[in-house]
């Protein structure tokens, strides 16, 4: 059974693997230390808008290059 210190090692590795910067991590490790982990729910939700925001960005960006790059060699 897993005790409370891999619990907190296990959250705070998944904060830095999901590329929380380190007042995220600080917050979301405040409420695990506290008891609260469930009240980390809205900033984690936050942090992943963002990172679907910047997928979606540079989704965009890819389809602007392949469209470029289209474009190039249909003028062959």
């Amino acid at each position: 059974m897993a005790e409370a210190h891999d619990t907190y090692k296990i959250i705070y590795q998944n904060l830095i693997d999901a590329g929380c910067d380190e007042n995220i991590i600080e917050k979301c490790m405040r409420f695990v230390k506290n008891g609260k982990a469930f009240d980390m729910i809205p900033i984690l939700s936050k942090h992943r808008k963002t990172l679907l925001d910047s997928v979606h960005t540079g989704q965009k960006q890819i389809d602007c290059l392949d469209y470029l790059i289209y474009a190039l060699k249909k003028q062959r």
